[in-house]
């Protein structure tokens, strides 16, 4: 599966790419990874804790709170009152997992998921938190979890990227995303991922500028092609040769883009799964429904961030209106990947 042609007789392929053969079988053939950005209070989702309502209004006993330190935003308050989450929770599937009301849909596949609550970073603030848990650094500037998988994993088709990022937001706080967080790093710039955005250009730059057709693309690429082969051999330097097999994709790219964002051919009760906003570009329910189809479509690595996790001055509505945004997607998503493994080994 990792390399088909592996024993076809065959070299490397037309355009330089040859196959990494890993030191073992990889277990994992394509991951879709769901970020809730901005830190969603898990006392409203999963993380089921009575006694806080018990406690309402009293002081954190000095025990829980220790030497924390505080954020600027909280450094002036002279009061630290524990509160209780304003939502009912119930026990859901076989594993009687606790989950809150705000996640009906997903309380339905509870017995899919594993729940950790075990995990921490010293970081207090969004950013340096957000850039340890992609690159395992607060500082930045390392190849990000996807990138390592496009490197450990490989390519499945040269049609499309590795490692594919969608965006989304919500009605809460802003907190961003940045580039750096699907950055390559110092793995070569093939591995670093590619943003696709809403409207009639999903990823920039793809498109032939006015006047060039396809056969003045391929002239100039190939063109472009020998004269950065001169520079490879004057420099040695390998992202010069990964810098013309980025050309080469995009190229790939402007025919393969469209078939995949095309959801003519998805049948009615697909979008009934999803739910109506799947058919609204931009939307978290539709880039869960494009996360599938990249991934049927060989994409090893996709990653979709949902913006506005950041309650701060009405969490209540907020957070109500984030959990809709993304619950019934999540779980059609999950739903959805299940049914089609069945068929699958089924036929």
């Amino acid at each position: 599966m990792l390399i088909p042609d592996l024993f076809s007789g065959s070299g490397a392929d037309e355009d330089g790419f040859t196959p990494g053969i890993p030191h073992f079988a990889p277990k994992a053939k394509r991951v879709i990874y769901l970020f809730q950005n901005g830190a969603p209070s898990q006392q409203e989702l999963f993380d089921y804790k009575p006694k806080l309502r018990e406690m309402m209004g009293q002081e954190i006993p000095p025990s829980v709170r220790g030497t924390q330190r505080l954020t600027g935003m909280t450094a002036n308050q002279k009061q630290f009152p524990l509160v209780g989450s304003f939502v009912d929770f119930k026990q859901y599937g076989q594993s009687r997992a606790w989950v809150s009301d705000l996640f009906p849909y997903t309380a339905k596949i509870v017995d899919d998921l594993c729940i950790v609550k075990s995990m921490f970073t010293e970081a207090i603030n969004h950013d340096p938190a957000l850039t340890f848990l992609q690159t395992g650094s607060q500082q930045g500037n390392r190849p990000s979890m996807g990138s390592w998988l496009s490197y450990g994993l490989g390519n499945e088709n040269k049609n499309l990227p590795n490692f594919t990022v969608l965006l989304s937001r919500g009605i809460g706080n802003g907190q961003g995303v940045y580039s750096k967080l699907w950055s390559n790093g110092f793995l070569d710039s093939i591995h670093q991922g590619v943003q696709f955005s809403k409207g009639e250009d999903p990823v920039l730059y793809l498109r032939d500028p006015d006047g060039m057709d396809r056969q003045d693309r391929r002239d100039m690429l190939d063109n472009l092609a020998q004269l950065n082969d001169l520079s490879y051999q004057e420099f040695g330097d390998p992202e010069i040769t990964a810098k013309v097999k980025q050309y080469e994709m995009a190229y790939r790219m402007q025919t393969a883009v469209p078939e995949v964002m095309d959801l003519s051919k998805e049948p009615d009760d697909i979008i009934k799964l999803y739910g109506p906003d799947c058919l609204v570009p931009g939307t978290f329910a539709a880039n869960c429904l494009l996360a599938r189809k990249l991934s049927e479509n060989g994409v090893r690595f996709v990653q979709l961030y949902h913006q506005g996790w950041d309650q701060h001055g009405n969490l209540p509505f907020e957070i109500a209106k984030q959990a809709k945004d993304v619950d019934q997607a999540s779980a059609a998503l999950v739903t959805d990947l299940k049914q089609r493994v069945y068929w699958t080994k089924r036929w």
